[in-house]
């Protein structure tokens, strides 16, 4: 006789593929039924569009072969009721959040319920690598073990799915988004929605909405740390941003030379003005070396002279190298690389932000 406590631990080992928690975990095992050496499971899925149901059904399946005595296994898929959607976003969050920031008086609930820190990368002007930075700084984070997300909030300028190598249009479950993930980091983009070559023009208020919703309306699992990669400058969502997220801190991203610096600079003074703290400076393209000498090609110490100016810390630098613009255009995170020389500048950027609270 098959044992069902069996089965069930079997099934335990099976994760969700988009929310990456249990099956068990999840509610989705409706029934286990067993007549001899056949077992049939019943799996209720959020909802009967899943796109990977036939991932699910197979790694069902696999699972539960491997239990003593198992000689057939038929897995049916069905559907969670509205009631037991509402249950797993419980289950996630650990609470409902909009329930309760409703009961608070809020219109909606805000990064701060579901991340201990929100960490908005900024730049004074487009092309010094924000967004590189924004990525391999989340992929070195959950390399020191802390649970990350990236939210992609440069509509106009969206680099974020191109640099993490991830597409497809995220699963909505009820009125929830589920962000899609990669190396276990939980990312939400305008890029997902829209073809990557298609031009996002939108005016302020649609802007502040879809800023918004990716906030409120995503499913982020409980964050340590949630990054926002802003647009360059001073434009309508880091102003939708600030009002949004009152508690969220600023990482300042530059190149050395003083155009950048000076343009970052009004941004960290934005931020001052929206009652934003500034976490720090990363100067980014620092130099280039070769045969053990550096090249400064972009100018010398931008990034700590803006850092003394506004009086916060300067958290380190990045140099221009050929790994990490290729890693970047490939869709791997140089963070995440093998090699501790290519991937040494992130880590030690991340363990630096880990340590810092503005």
């Amino acid at each position: 006789m098959i044992d069902k406590n069996k089965i069930m631990e079997a099934l335990s080992g099976v994760m969700d593929p988009e929310l990456k928690r249990s099956l068990t975990e999840l509610d989705m095992i409706k029934s286990v039924d067993i007549d001899g050496g056949k077992v049939m499971v019943e799996v209720s899925l959020t909802i009967a569009e899943c796109p990977l149901k036939k991932k699910i059904a197979d790694d069902v399946e696999a699972a539960v072969r491997k239990v003593e005595g198992v000689e057939e296994v038929e897995v049916k898929l069905g559907t969670m009721t509205a009631e037991q959607r509402k249950n797993l976003t419980k289950k996630i969050y650990g609470k409902d959040h909009k329930a309760e920031a409703a009961a608070q008086g809020k219109e909606a609930a805000t990064a701060g319920d579901f991340a201990d820190r929100v960490i908005c990368v900024a730049s004074g002007k487009g092309g010094v690598g924000k967004s590189t930075v924004t990525s391999n700084l989340a992929g070195a984070l959950a390399k020191l073990g802390f649970k990350v997300g990236v939210l992609d909030a440069d509509v106009y300028g969206f680099s974020i799915p191109r640099i993490f190598g991830v597409g497809g249009q995220p699963t909505a479950i009820d009125n929830h988004i589920v962000p899609i993930r990669k190396h276990d980091i939980q990312i939400i983009s305008i890029g997902f929605f829209v073809d990557e070559n298609t031009p996002v023009i939108w005016r302020g208020p649609l802007l502040h909405k879809t800023v918004n919703q990716f906030i409120s309306d995503v499913l982020w699992d409980k964050l340590d740390f949630l990054l926002i990669d802003l647009p360059p400058g001073t434009g309508d969502v880091t102003i939708s941003i600030a009002q949004a997220l009152p508690k969220a801190e600023i990482l300042v991203v530059t190149t050395p030379q003083p155009l950048a610096s000076h343009t970052a600079g009004r941004v960290a003074k934005m931020a001052e003005q929206t009652k934003l703290s500034v976490l720090g400076v990363i100067e980014n393209m620092s130099f280039y070396e070769t045969n053990g000498k550096k090249e400064y090609i972009f100018g010398k110490d931008g990034g700590k002279d803006l850092a003394t100016y506004l009086k916060v810390p300067f958290i380190g630098e990045v140099p221009i190298r050929t790994e990490i613009r290729e890693s970047a255009d490939n869709g791997n995170l140089i963070a995440l690389s093998e090699s501790d020389d290519a991937s040494k500048y992130y880590i030690d950027l991340a363990t630096k932000v880990a340590g810092t609270k503005s």
